[in-house]
């Protein structure tokens, strides 16, 4: 069988397969970890948990992907549809994976009220990565 030549936004998209299958595997633990503990109601995170329960993190981990992924994915295939390079796309959709799975191991992990965190260091990686291909977008757009 002859092999196809790969998509010129193939690791791009794989990048975002990534993104979203990490999301998915956070639905899955926070909802793994609510349903272990003793008394739960489906649905509903007891509000006087804090940081130092996995199950306030894992919900926090998963809401906060919420927030921030469906941007950044909207964002790569805003860049795609513009026909923005794809190499460069594809390392800075990269970055933000990694960003976003140090988060996401860190938020785990790491039980704590400090603000900034070790967490937010990688969030800020994330957030300035969208911001780096937003204003890329945009100088195409004027282009």
């Amino acid at each position: 069988m002859e092999s196809l030549p790969l998509h010129p936004y193939y690791c791009t998209l794989m990048a975002v397969f990534v993104l979203l299958f990490m999301v998915f595997v956070q639905a899955f633990v926070a909802s793994v970890a609510h349903r272990k503990q003793k008394t739960y109601v489906p649905g509903i995170v007891d509000e006087n948990l804090g940081p130092e329960s996995f199950v306030f993190r894992s919900h926090r981990t998963f809401m906060n992907s919420i927030e921030n992924v469906p941007f950044m994915v909207a964002l790569i295939f805003v860049a795609i549809f513009m026909v923005v390079p794809a190499k460069p796309l594809a390392i800075m959709a990269w970055v933000y994976v990694a960003a976003r799975l140090g988060h996401m191991a860190l938020y785990y992990v790491e039980a704590t009220r400090k603000n900034p965190s070790k967490r937010s260091y990688f969030f800020m990686i994330g957030w300035l990565t969208q911001l780096v291909l937003f204003g890329w977008c945009a100088v195409h757009f004027v282009m």
